[in-house]
This record gives C-alpha cells, structure tokens and sequence, in this order.
C-alpha cells in the first residue's frame, strides 16, 4: 500500500521558481539536500515567492509554481562557481500566481496573520492538505488534481 501523498511549500524567489518550473526541478534552501529527501514521488510541492528577483527588493507574495514529485534521485548539479545545488525532478502544472494577501485569514498555518511572512523564513515547510487543498484550487481554477504524466 503506499503512502498517501505529502504536501510542501518551497520559499524562492519569482524568477527562481519560473527557472525550475521551465527546466523540471526544484530546488529549495540555497540548493540543500535535506529538503528534497524529505519529499518523495507522488509528493505535491508549492512554490511561495515573496520577491520577483533574488537579487531585487520587487515584492511578489504569491504562490507561483505548483508541481508533484517524480519518481527520480535527488541530483547534485553544477552551476559553476563553486555552487552545487541538488535538485529533484517536478512535473508543473500550468497554474497562476496567487498572492497571499486576501488568503491570510484561511489559511490554517499562518498562525499570526500580522506576522504572516514568519513561516515563510524557513524555506521549506510541510503543508497541512487543507491548506494545500485551498492553495490548488486557486492555482489551478478547478477542484481535483491529476497527477502529471
């Protein structure tokens, strides 16, 4: 019997999350590996931008990317420079940004809605299905999710 899927939110920025969505990965934390072992296939993942530029100041606060799990290793890749991130393989689904804002309130692990960009430093965080749920819906526009092919 497996296990029923896992949902989780990765925290980066717009033009990051536009970067894996395009090339089929995601990648969390500044390229670690912990997070990605904790997701395994069939497991759904969230992108939260909170800037549209990682080096911009531009806000964004909005999810912008959503995507399930492939059955694929973590891969270490490298960038150049010195910079190995790892990254795990993501089917995307077509999807359109929501921003945060007028979600605060029904949103089951924004525990202090004056405070909201809190849970977000963290930068990759399991999410409880409601939540997701909610999240999915306004991506995608409709009710079930299928996984990618």
């Amino acid at each position: 019997m497996s296990q029923p899927p896992r949902y989780w939110v990765a925290v980066a920025s717009c033009d990051h999350v536009h970067t894996g969505v395009e090339g089929g990965f995601a990648q969390a934390c500044h390229g670690k590996v912990a997070p990605l072992r904790r997701m395994v296939p069939g497991d759904w993942v969230l992108y939260y931008s909170p800037r549209m530029h990682f080096e911009g100041e531009e806000p964004c606060q909005a999810f912008t990317a959503i995507g399930r799990v492939v059955d694929a290793p973590v891969q270490q890749v490298d960038m150049g420079g010195g910079f190995k991130p790892f990254r795990r393989t993501v089917a995307f689904l077509p999807c359109r940004q929501v921003p945060i804002r007028p979600l605060l309130e029904r949103l089951s692990f924004i525990q202090d809605v004056q405070r909201w960009g809190y849970v977000f430093r963290r930068g990759f965080f399991e999410l409880p299905e409601a939540d997701f749920l909610l999240l999915s819906r306004e991506m995608l526009g409709r009710e079930e999710l299928h996984a990618p092919a």
